[in-house]
């Protein structure tokens, strides 16, 4: 791949060149765009629909650890993701001049069975061990009361209540906007990615554009595994598949210092200007992948329940849309089989926003390198491909 420090291109009719193209326009392929960028490669995007149409245009922003236990070289990827996303998103929003509804706000989980306060204890022990909190400040205390007021409800924490502070929220709209007004121009929208030739590393888009680059990544979301599906001659599902969520934006004065609170599935974001988001389902089957329904209805009641608060609370937006879940459920990177100049950057299913900058950072050394030594074994497109294998037979 040819290092350029003149990122300047022509969109036009005919025929683009660039050194590395991203094709998907959600938080990870714009991660990918900027850090390309800095790194002074001519670096492209292109969006099938517009950006943050998919998964990564929702409204949680909840950006949760794993739990301290068993720990493994994903959950080390994950916290160090988390630890660092602070100052990445204060250079994010000084470069931009925006801001992106960032706050280590930490999150609260009730204990709504008996053993969970002998869990708690115990990964309390981990977290000495794992997460460092003489040196990272990140602790995991167990509480006998709500954390503020009724936040949550003493009912919904009958045997106590977990606060760990190294959880945080963002918002993922202006995340987006963020990213995208550092990444400029380089960005083509409603037009798909149709094929690849391997020889050449020709992309041709749907509207018989053709863009020839050093490197494509494929960081498509849902779209990934339809794209990997066809290269390859397998089913999509071979490599993925789409989970539909519910989420809704509440209108709720709590003030945005609260913590998030989750448990049982259920999450409560508090954001800045009075705004609570409120979420999610994990379906995978489904009529309409837009359409809101009863499932969302019944979590806005248990959030009533679980934070009086929110009851009766306004409904300022109902959200439903598609995540990625690759095959082994992590996220899925790497050069993909039988090509030299191609990769794929997705699914990682739930935990994406809180280190899609880390992911990001990852696919681009695996576009310049081709191998990311740092990887996970569990992100790694081969131990995908070898689950999907075990799986078919």
């Amino acid at each position: 791949m040819t290092h350029r420090s003149d990122t300047s291109y022509t969109i036009a009719d005919g025929h683009l060149s660039c050194d590395l193209l991203v094709v998907g326009g959600g938080v990870v392929g714009l991660w990918i765009a900027r850090l390309a960028m800095q790194a002074g490669l001519e670096a492209l995007v292109l969006e099938r629909r517009r950006v943050g149409s998919g998964a990564s245009g929702g409204l949680l922003g909840a950006l949760m650890p794993h739990m301290p236990e068993r720990w493994n070289p994903k959950k080390q990827f994950q916290f160090e993701a988390l630890s660092s996303l602070g100052n990445e998103v204060e250079k994010l929003e000084d470069e931009a001049g925006m801001t992106c509804g960032y706050r280590r706000c930490g999150r609260l989980l009730p204990l709504t069975r008996a053993h969970h306060a002998g869990l708690a204890a115990e990964r309390s022990a981990d977290v000495g061990t794992v997460w460092h909190p003489s040196e990272t400040g990140f602790s995991w205390q167990v509480l006998d009361a709500p954390y503020k007021d009724a936040w949550p409800d003493p009912a919904a924490m009958p045997h106590g209540l977990v606060h760990e502070t190294l959880a945080a929220r963002i918002s993922p709209r202006r995340y987006l906007a963020a990213l995208r007004k550092t990444i400029g121009s380089r960005i083509i929208e409603d037009e798909a990615f149709e094929r690849f030739d391997r020889e050449t590393g020709t992309v041709v888009t749907s509207s018989g554009r053709t863009i020839r680059a050093g490197h494509t990544v494929i960081a498509a979301g849902t779209g990934s595994f339809e794209i990997l599906g066809t290269m390859l001659s397998q089913e999509p599902s071979g490599f993925g598949s789409a989970v539909k969520g519910q989420a809704a934006l509440l209108k709720a004065d709590i003030g945005d210092e609260l913590p998030l609170v989750f448990v049982d599935g259920l999450y409560v974001v508090p954001h800045e200007d009075g705004r609570v988001a409120v979420g999610s389902t994990s379906e995978t089957k489904f009529d309409d992948a837009a359409k809101t329904d009863g499932q969302l209805d019944r979590l806005i009641e248990r959030a009533g329940d679980l934070c009086p608060a929110l009851r009766g609370a306004v409904v300022l937006e109902r959200w439903a849309g598609l995540r990625p879940k690759a095959i082994g459920r992590d996220p899925m990177i790497g050069i993909v089989p039988g090509t030299r100049n191609l990769s794929v950057a997705t699914g990682g299913f739930k935990i994406t926003f809180g280190i899609a900058h880390k992911m990001a950072a990852s696919a681009l050394e695996v576009a310049l390198n081709g191998h990311c030594g740092g990887l996970p074994e569990s992100f790694r497109i081969d131990t995908h491909l070898t689950k999907a294998g075990s799986k078919a037979g």
